[in-house]
């Protein structure tokens, strides 16, 4: 059985949308991961499928002041994914909104491709503002990206950064939230993806980081708790987000946003087993019928 992705040529632009279109663009990504996944035969799939409606809404529903056509600009917003294992809906996410080309994705994870398994900032690739997949580290660079654009350049670039909940079993996440609300960074939203699943089984049996949103407040942080797959409650967050950076009030924004891993395709949902396997070809054409698209054998 030849299996051949059919990827489109759709390329989403920068606009506010309902969310309709939000769902459009997530089934995209979604497909994007299942494709890149089955011919890498390697990488993370539960994660990766979990976050697709946070960052369709991030990347296409105009929050973040990016120009793919001029990707280094100084006064750009900045997303970083600490989480840096679940690269395929970042890249595809950064395909879709034209960062490269959507022909890279069927590169993902082969040799020479700058499509690493985690992102890696030296393959010079638009979009991709920090090398991740240490655990922990991205929260803390994204950190030391707020306190340079605050305290230093003085200047009101948006910072986003987006952790999974058993990243937070790491002690360095919790250095980077003192260190955000010690310094007063409201211009940093920390995205949570809880869906309470990591490699070994659920977070709350391996090592409970519960309760959450009591442990940010207590750091100094406003937290919102959302469902990460409806898209007008992640809309809001971004919102209050956007309003606790220009009314400064010196806290930094925790969004705990609920998610299944392997949202979308039957077999996969909610269940950590998928955390970092690939699907096979039969199971990959299982998942692209669940979302919407068909193959014959």
């Amino acid at each position: 059985m030849n299996f051949s992705p059919k990827y489109s040529e759709k390329v989403f632009e920068n606009k506010k949308r309902n969310a309709d279109e939000f769902g459009e663009i997530a089934l995209e990504l979604r497909r994007d991961i299942i494709k890149s996944l089955a011919l890498a035969k390697s990488g993370h799939s539960g994660g990766s499928l979990g976050i697709a409606d946070i960052l369709s809404v991030l990347y296409f529903g105009g929050y973040l002041n990016i120009d793919p056509l001029d990707s280094k600009n100084s006064l750009r917003d900045k997303f970083v994914l600490s989480a840096g294992h679940l690269a395929p809906v970042l890249y595809s996410a950064l395909a879709r909104r034209g960062f490269f080309p959507i022909d890279y994705l069927p590169t993902l994870r082969k040799l020479g491709s700058k499509l690493q398994g985690h992102p890696g900032y030296d393959m010079n690739l638009p979009g991709i503002e920090s090398s991740t997949g240490s655990l922990g580290h991205g929260i803390s660079i994204a950190v030391g990206m707020a306190m340079a654009t605050k305290l230093i350049d003085k200047t009101k670039q948006k910072i986003f950064c987006l952790t999974g909940d058993g990243e937070l079993q790491e002690g360095l996440v919790w250095e980077a939230a003192m260190c955000a609300a010690n310094y007063k960074m409201d211009n940093l939203c920390w995205i949570v993806d809880n869906n309470d699943c990591q490699i070994d089984g659920r977070v709350k049996d391996v090592m409970s980081i519960y309760p959450l949103k009591e442990k940010f407040e207590s750091f100094g942080c406003n937290v919102i708790e959302i469902d990460g797959h409806n898209y007008d409650e992640i809309m809001s967050a971004f919102d209050k987000y956007i309003e606790n950076m220009e009314n400064n009030s010196g806290k930094p924004m925790v969004i705990i946003a609920q998610t299944f891993m392997g949202k979308g395709v039957s077999y996969m949902e909610d269940k950590y087993e998928w955390h970092g396997n690939p699907p096979n070809v039969e199971q990959a054409i299982i998942a692209l019928k669940d979302l919407g698209e068909e193959y014959s054998n």
